[in-house]
């Protein structure tokens, strides 16, 4: 079975109007479907082929590279040249091997086409997945198309993506079929090709929900100062006001909490979401960040923070199931947070305070009342005299 290469030189125009890509990239995935089979028939797999395609005569010619090394050195034919056949090539260089393509067996056949149409695939996604590039960081509506068990692959239309497990909200159920919104995060380039990443379980998506049900952002009155989330399980939002005047907590919440809701609904009802009041002044934001605990003191040293507690209930409040309230308040707040418990050596103080002035309030009767005493004492004598 012979590869009619003229064939593959007319297709070119075609594969590269129906695909939707450059007539180079078409070009360049025939070249490398020649080169493929040209070592499948005649090489070695460990061979640096490359192949010439001339589109006028439809003939191609392939090029064996090879490096030159020390003469009497062990080495590899396939990678390898010694000096004293490289035709005065310095060590080092390298020399090329030209060999005319003119038919391929059966299997280089094949395998050629194999190639073709995997390198035409892998370009045809690279092109669409080039369209996204600028859209990272959009939200946008997709179908689940396959629930596999680390990954669930998203239909976008034009392109299909992937949102790992690690993005998903967790506890979320996905049905395949249904529309979900995702945010798209990042373009993933490895060997085994380019993967359009998606998220639902990251920050950016929920700064997004927000931004469409707070139009008070976009206008600059309120802004979100910092998040952290650990998705399907809690939330927390630093706000802050812009414009003097407007409560950014507020704002955030809505009129009977509609537009937090409007959020939850979104994202589910078992993750819950904090939204706080941001301060320049780190104390009282770390103070907001450990809401609804009650906090005593606060006590910074670089980038470490003690933070004191009236009682152990009052701990458990702050720490969170887990440690999920204290490890969510140091990311919001960049501090690392030790919940300590404050000893109760300030209300015996003010104890021993309170029994000193008793103590001298009763002294003060006592000489009161000797004085009295010693006045009456005084006036009987006088009687007396009189």
């Amino acid at each position: 079975m012979d590869l009619d290469l003229k064939q593959m030189v007319a297709m070119v125009d075609i594969i590269s109007e129906e695909k939707n890509l450059p007539k180079e990239t078409v070009i360049d995935v025939i070249q490398q479907a020649i080169a493929a089979a040209w070592r499948k028939d005649n090489g070695d797999k460990d061979m640096d082929v490359r192949c010439e395609l001339d589109l006028n005569s439809g003939e191609a010619d392939v090029y064996v590279v090879r490096e030159v090394i020390e003469d009497d050195v062990a080495y590899n034919p396939a990678t390898e040249i010694p000096q004293s056949e490289a035709g005065g090539k310095a060590i080092g260089d390298h020399v090329e091997e030209k060999h005319r393509v003119t038919s391929f067996g059966r299997v280089a056949s094949q395998t050629a086409k194999q190639v073709v149409l995997q390198r035409l695939r892998d370009a045809e996604r690279d092109a669409v997945l080039a369209m996204f590039e600028d859209r990272i960081g959009e939200v946008v509506n997709g179908t689940v198309a396959r629930v596999e068990p680390k990954v669930v692959r998203i239909d976008l239309g034009k392109a299909t993506g992937i949102m790992p497990r690690s993005e998903q909200i967790e506890g979320e159920f996905y049905a395949v079929g249904s529309r979900i919104k995702v945010y798209i995060k990042q373009i993933d380039r490895n060997e085994r090709g380019a993967q359009l990443i998606l998220s639902r379980g990251c920050k950016e998506f929920i700064e997004y929900l927000f931004r469409q049900e707070v139009p008070e952002i976009e206008a600059g009155a309120v802004e979100i100062k910092a998040i952290a989330r650990e998705a399907g399980r809690r939330t927390k939002i630093a706000v802050a006001a812009v414009v003097p005047g407007i409560d950014p907590v507020g704002t955030f919440v809505g009129g009977r909490g509609v537009r937090v809701q409007a959020v939850m609904n979104e994202i589910g009802d078992r993750e819950k979401i904090d939204i706080v009041n941001w301060s320049d002044n780190l104390s009282e934001y770390i103070r907001e960040a450990l809401s609804p605990a009650e906090i005593q003191t606060v006590e910074i040293e670089g980038n470490r923070a003690k933070v004191y507690v009236e009682n152990e209930q009052q701990s458990y409040i702050a720490i969170g199931r887990s440690g999920q309230n204290v490890r969510l308040a140091s990311q919001l707040t960049g501090i690392e947070l030790d919940i300590e418990i404050a000893k109760k050596v300030a209300k015996k103080k003010k104890k021993n305070v309170e029994d000193s002035l008793l103590s001298a309030l009763d002294e003060a009767e006592d000489e009161t009342i000797d004085t009295d005493a010693e006045g009456e004492e005084v006036e009987g004598a006088d009687t007396d005299a009189e």
